[in-house]
């Protein structure tokens, strides 16, 4: 599965160390180097490694301090894991370590992980996907040190509907729920939960609307790592759901049964 002189690309998930897939936990127990993001990656994870691993904390370096050790790592014929929080594809700035690898001739692989938003509607117990509520889930984020294109501009987003999931902007909820609310869409009494940490031991849980969610996060005390979850899905739990799923409907035939 791994061979020497390649970097794997793991997804760590959201926190909870038993949240890495079977194949990302594999690539643990093989590698000769670890780069992971020690701010946001679950130090349980590196005791995966073998004894003789190396291991780094990206927090502290730079894109080519980074590049650097995973070169070299493979140069020297080691097995090499770039341990990313999350799913490496969704913020995790993968690519233009990939741009470098590729220039390099350093073969690479990514294994997925599970994303924060699946685990914070895990620990809501809450679907994403209502019939005759939300089919629709967008994965964004505001604009902060990190420009969002003008197209993409959340009350533009907003303005669908849907159910949105909104990455690394907690400690913006005012311009947030202002953004949303002028999409003409949502209101005031629309529904939003903020888990912050999802799946970690400290995980917090904030439950209101757009008119309250601010002062409730405030008084949290949540600046950081969370996940903001914006729809009326999220109101099924109390209101119940107004259309049961197709697929199950008896009514309801398709090709494995009639």
């Amino acid at each position: 599965m791994f061979s020497p002189g390649q970097v794997l690309f793991v997804g760590a998930g959201p926190g909870d160390p038993e949240l890495i897939t079977v194949k990302g936990l594999k690539a643990l127990q093989q590698a000769d180097i670890v780069v992971y993001a020690g701010s946001l990656v679950n130090p349980d994870l590196l005791d995966e490694c073998p004894a003789t691993c190396e291991t780094h904390d990206s927090a502290p370096l730079n894109l080519d301090q980074v590049l650097e050790i995973l070169v070299a790592g493979c140069r020297a014929g080691k097995r090499v894991v770039r341990l990313h929080t999350g799913d490496p594809a969704l913020y995790g700035a993968i690519q233009e370590q990939m741009e470098v690898l590729d220039a390099a001739g350093i073969d690479y692989r990514v294994i997925p992980g599970v994303t924060a938003t699946f685990a914070a509607a895990a620990s809501l117990k809450q679907e994403l996907t209502l019939p005759g509520v939300s089919q629709t889930l967008t994965l964004t984020r505001l604009a902060g040190r990190t420009p969002v294109p003008e197209k993409e501009q959340l009350s533009r987003i907003a303005a669908n509907g849907g159910t949105i999931a909104l990455y690394l902007s907690v400690g913006m909820m005012e311009k947030l729920v202002a953004e949303l609310l002028a999409g003409n869409q949502f209101t005031r009494e629309t529904p939003v939960a903020v888990v912050s940490r999802a799946s970690w031991p400290d995980e917090q849980i904030v439950e209101g609307s757009l008119a309250d969610i601010c002062a409730k996060v405030e008084k949290a005390g949540i600046k950081r790592q969370a996940l903001v979850l914006v729809g009326e899905v999220l109101a099924a739990r109390q209101t119940g759901v107004p259309e049961k799923s197709k697929l199950y409907d008896p009514e309801f035939s398709h090709g494995y049964r009639r």
